[in-house]
């Protein structure tokens, strides 16, 4: 006979109405939670800022509505189950912990973030159990759109909108030449910006898609379909979006275009679009209207469930496992935070052979961001041959909060200035490589290299991994950001400036050093 324990009678609502059980575990998950939410007050704020803020994320304000109806949902079948604390849990738990270390000690606020969510998630089969775990699987997992997190994707967005945009121009009849995010018409030069990269449409539909196919689909084949028409046709439709606006352009001016595309680019647009999504999708609805989201019934008899719910703890055991976990990671971040590398008084731009100091002059004025640094350098070199390369450095006694080598809008690209991103550079080594545009006309190369310790890598993942391990074992190592930069004037000749100067100083990470006076 199938082990039916963990099932009550029926459904019961209304507080008075649940079991002494309900009540309790209820109880310490709100003590847990409000605790979650009181020590780690200030990641919880950063991400209500970003979900307020940034257009980016203004859908995630549906999100905790979204899972408390989830939740409300399988309410009925969940109160047939009983809830136990579940050791495991901890280990979620402890995981979930020291992902939000890993970024408090790196400054890498994603890590931060998922960490408070996933310890949030984390506390339900801790203190409920795995049977109702099993229940509110789905809910658990959709709490990762939470995470404020896909700004990493607009460089790639920008390239492929570009490239649908000017496909759909020349099909169009209209004679255009593309340079990386670039598209130069007779009407004028359009820029598919970071604004009109389509981010914002696509983590939403994804995150609608996901909602969708649990909610309307059994079937998980047309599950999948669902979620491919929920990544592909917001792409699709922002290039055609931004072919619209290319093409009224050339007719009634770019003036009228712009003005029409501010008001149709928002969320009117996410409207249409996720209005085709479901209407496309309406008549493939698999899931019956009165069909329940769980079956008590089967998570009560699961013979695997059983076995795991043999592992409990006591709730108030469990409770106090939870305070021990946030008072540790709290602890082992603020020591490490305070960690800060020795600081040499001066830096300076040493002598370089073959190649001369002269007046930084550009042609339109380029100043990379290192906010937080502790020196900064910029300066422009000129050899024999008429070559010049301009050299900012950066040194940091630490990475935290405010002083981020790889952070947004920090490095090369300077927000809200004359320079916009144009496309990936040429290839240089192991530095990230970016080509910008200034006022739409002048073309700049840069190179991006962070050293830290015995590496020295473009790759901001690299970078914040070093970082992490420093943390960890309380190693007080300086940062350093190197930008190697050139006018490209005729084009190609950056490519060429840089990699003479680069040569000149090898092994460019000693030579880092010596700069910084780190060694």
């Amino acid at each position: 006979m199938p082990d039916l324990a963990g099932l009550t009678a029926a459904p019961m609502r209304g507080w008075r109405g649940l079991t002494g059980a309900w009540r309790a575990a209820l109880v310490r998950l709100a003590v847990a939670w409000i605790t979650l939410i009181a020590v780690f007050f200030a990641d919880w704020a950063a991400m209500a800022r970003q979900w307020w803020d940034i257009s980016t994320y203004n859908h995630i304000l549906l999100v905790p509505l979204i899972l408390a109806w989830l939740a409300w949902q399988r309410w009925p079948q969940l109160q047939r189950l009983t809830p136990r604390g579940w050791w495991p849990g901890l280990l979620l738990m402890a995981g979930g912990a020291f992902l939000w270390l890993l970024g408090a000690i790196s400054g890498l606020d994603i890590a931060r973030q998922a960490g408070v969510v996933a310890m949030l998630g984390a506390c339900v089969p801790l203190l409920l159990g795995v049977r109702v775990a099993a229940g509110l699987v789905f809910p658990l997992c959709y709490l990762v759109f939470l995470v404020p997190a896909g700004d990493e994707l607009v460089n790639v967005l920008q390239t492929i909108t570009a490239k649908i945009t000017i496909a759909l121009t020349h099909f169009s009849g209209i004679p255009a030449r593309i340079d990386g995010v670039f598209i130069d018409t007779p009407a004028g030069l359009f820029e598919v910006a970071e604004a009109c990269s389509g981010v914002k449409f696509l983590i939403a539909m994804i995150a609608f898609g996901v909602l969708a196919c649990n909610v309307c689909f059994v079937s998980w084949r047309r599950r999948t379909v669902m979620m491919i028409a929920c990544i592909v046709v917001p792409i699709l439709a922002n290039g055609v979006r931004a072919w619209g606006t290319i093409y009224a352009a050339q007719i009634f001016g770019v003036a009228v275009a712009a003005g029409f595309d501010h008001i149709v680019y928002g969320w009117f647009f996410f409207a249409i679009v996720l209005a085709l999504v479901i209407a496309g999708a309406w008549r493939f609805f698999d899931r019956p209207i009165d069909s329940p989201m769980i079956d008590a019934d089967a998570i009560a008899r699961s013979p695997a469930l059983t076995r795991l719910e043999a592992m409990a703890i006591p709730g108030t055991a469990a409770l106090l496992a939870i305070a021990l976990v946030f008072a540790g990671v709290f602890g082992w971040a603020l020591a490490a935070q305070r960690l800060a590398a020795p600081m040499p008084a001066r830096i300076d731009l040493p002598d370089v052979p073959g190649w001369t100091r002269v007046d930084y002059t550009p042609k339109i004025w380029w100043q990379p961001r290192a906010q937080g640094a502790s020196h900064r350098l910029l300066g422009r070199y000129r050899n024999a041959s008429g070559q010049q390369v301009d050299v900012f450095i950066a040194l940091y006694d630490r990475q935290g909060e405010g002083r981020k080598a790889g952070g947004f809008g920090q490095g090369a690209l300077m927000p809200s200035s004359p320079w916009s991103w144009q496309s990936p550079g040429p290839a240089m080594g192991a530095g990230k490589s970016e080509r910008l545009l200034g006022n739409g006309r002048l073309e700049r190369v840069a190179i991006t290299w962070y050293r830290t310790g015995g590496l020295l890598s473009g790759s901001n993942v690299r970078l914040k991994l070093a970082n992490m391990a420093d943390g960890l074992l309380f190693r007080a190592r300086p940062t350093a950001l190197l930008i190697l930069s050139a006018e490209d004037e005729p084009r190609g000749s950056a490519r060429q400036a840089i990699g003479a100067f680069s040569a000149a100083v090898q092994p460019l990470g000693p030579w880092v050093d010596r700069v910084t006076r780190v060694q």
